[in-house]
Formats: structure tokens, C-alpha cells, sequence
């Protein structure tokens, strides 16, 4: 049985076959093939201990789609929320559900579902890692470069959960990517040390910095987050203050290659870790990414339950 709780645990193989799917299904869906019935009769449970607007809408609509169903489980709705073990919620679930997507703070709850459960969990987010986003981000980038393999990739902020997945999904795909964060902000050390470990089988190059300068040059793509993840906001003024320099803007963006293009995961908040007339310019495709989230999950949808 297979699960999506980090990208180190796929191949790169197992990767690329799903971006080709995914691109497929994006394909059929905008040629008038809007349903189908790979997933007919599934069920899908989605597990939220955490807001979204993307994750819960996309795949909702991506099982409905698919011709299956999904069934929206917020923390506080079920015992998962009261203090039931995620032993005893993943061995329950087992039983009524073909899958589970949760959405929550730490990593090790979305490992202790797959572990004790017996139908496949993805993983829609913690605070380590985010692979379904970053699925969406690689079928992007293939759309606009026509390859992933040999390109650079330039992040600039925060050593998210979203930065941790980007080394790890990157260096799969051959994709080298240089990271930029300030000091005491980086990613974490497991995450640098496992896209190090694929980055080794693709020929891939890693790079850590606290310089965004040496990070964006030549760069393919340009990524950036927001400085203030969810459970973080009572440290805004002071990450605002460290983070500005490290702000995407028009005259960090002409470091980058001419033909770049700008992603983000979104949400966004203007005038923080991005400028207005980058994300809403010619450049950015952060829309193009989002809808992506429909198609790449769709595909992880049909590899795991289909």
C-alpha cells in the first residue's frame, strides 16, 4: 500500500508517472471530459485540523470528479479533536473509508494514520512538509519550461513546510534548486539532508544561503511563501522586520533569468513577501499553480485508491 506523507518516499520515476497523469486529466478536464469514473464507488475522508481554502476544494471537487465521494471531518467535529488516539481514529476510518487526506500541525500524526491505519493517507499538509503542493508546483513549471531536469529553481524566505518539500521534490526530478533564508530561519536539517540523498541520484545541485542575491541569480523559476505561517502570528512584526530584505520584488527579480516565471503557493500578502506588480504581472503563473492543485491531486487520487 502506498501513502504520500513526503516526497522522499516516492521515486523519482513514481513522480514523473504522475505528473503525466496529472497532466492528462488537466487535458480531458479542459476538453470537456469533466467526470469520469476511475474512482466510482471510493471514499475519501478529509482530516482538518488546520483552515484551507485550496486543499479542501480541490479535493472535493477532484473526487467528484473522479466519480467518488468525499466526506469533510474537521478536528473539531470528530474524537480525533476530544483526545482519541490516532491509533484508534486511523483503525476506525479503516473501516468505513478507502482513504484519508489529513491536514494538520505535526508531521508524525499524518505518519501514526498510515502506520496504524489500512487504507492510504496523504498528506495535505503539515508543518514539515506540503508534497501535494509541490506536485502542482513541478506539472507548472513543466507546462511553461517543457522540462523540469537542468532548470533552477530560486526560493527566497522562509524555511517552510513548503520550502522542505521543494528540496526534496526538486532534487527527485533533477531540478536544482538554491533556497535563501535568513539566519535561524532555514529549513530543516532532514529535509536539506534527503534532497541531498536524491539530489545525488539526479545530478541535481542543492544549495542552502541567508543571501536571496546569490540564491536568484540565473534563476528559471522564482518561488516565495508567506513569512507568517498559520500558528505564527504572534510573531508578525518581528518576522516582517527580519524578512524584508528577503522581499521578492522587481529589482530582485531582474537577477533572475529575463524569461523567469514567479510562483507561489498562496495565500499571499502583498507588499510582504511579494510586490503587487511581481505577483499580478506578466510573470507570475501563481493561478495556473493553484488550478494545478485540482489535476495533481487528482492523479495522486487514482495512483493511491484507484
Amino acid at each position: 500500500m502506498k501513502h504520500l506523507l513526503c516526497l522522499s518516499e516516492w521515486s523519482s520515476q513514481e513522480i514523473m508517472e504522475t505528473l503525466k497523469l496529472a497532466e492528462k486529466l488537466k487535458y480531458e478536464n479542459k476538453n470537456g471530459i469533466r467526470h469520469n469514473h476511475l474512482l466510482k464507488g471510493k471514499t475519501l475522508g478529509l482530516i482538518f485540523a488546520k483552515s484551507s481554502t485550496r486543499t479542501r476544494v480541490s479535493f472535493e471537487v477532484g473526487m467528484y470528479q473522479l466519480g467518488g465521494y468525499s466526506l469533510f471531518l474537521s478536528s473539531s467535529d470528530i474524537q480525533l479533536g476530544r483526545g482519541e488516539t490516532v491509533s484508534d481514529t486511523a483503525k476506525t476510518l479503516s473501516r468505513y473509508i478507502d482513504g484519508i487526506m489529513i491536514r494538520t500541525f505535526k508531521h508524525s500524526d499524518v505518519v501514526d494514520l498510515a502506520d496504524c491505519g489500512t487504507i492510504p493517507v496523504i498528506n495535505g499538509l503539515t508543518d514539515s512538509q506540503h508534497p501535494c503542493q509541490i506536485l502542482a508546483d513541478l506539472q507548472t513549471v513543466k507546462e511553461y519550461k517543457g522540462k523540469l531536469a537542468g532548470l533552477k529553481m530560486a526560493y527566497i524566505g522562509d524555511g517552510n513546510n513548503v520550502a522542505n518539500s521543494l528540496l526534496i521534490g526538486c532534487a527527485k526530478v533533477g531540478m536544482n534548486i538554491s533556497v535563501a533564508t535568513p539566519k535561524g530561519y532555514e529549513c530543516d536539517t532532514e529535509s536539506v539532508k534527503l534532497a541531498q540523498e536524491a539530489a545525488k541520484e539526479s545530478g541535481a545541485a542543492v544549495v542552502t544561503t541567508n543571501d536571496p542575491h546569490e540564491a536568484i541569480k540565473d534563476a528559471d523559476v522564482v518561488y516565495t511563501d508567506t513569512w507568517v505561517s498559520m500558528g505564527m502570528e504572534a510573531e508578525k512584526e518581528q518576522r516582517i522586520s527580519i524578512f524584508m530584505p528577503y522581499q521578492v520584488n522587481a529589482e530582485l527579480m531582474a537577477e533572475a533569468k529575463s524569461d523567469a516565471i514567479f510562483m507561489h503557493c498562496l495565500p499571499a500578502y502583498r507588499g510582504y513577501e511579494v510586490t503587487a506588480d511581481i505577483i499580478d504581472g506578466p510573470q507570475s503563473v501563481v493561478f495556473d499553480e493553484a488550478e494545478n492543485r485540482l489535476h495533481a491531486q487528482k492523479a495522486v487520487l487514482v495512483k493511491l485508491l484507484g
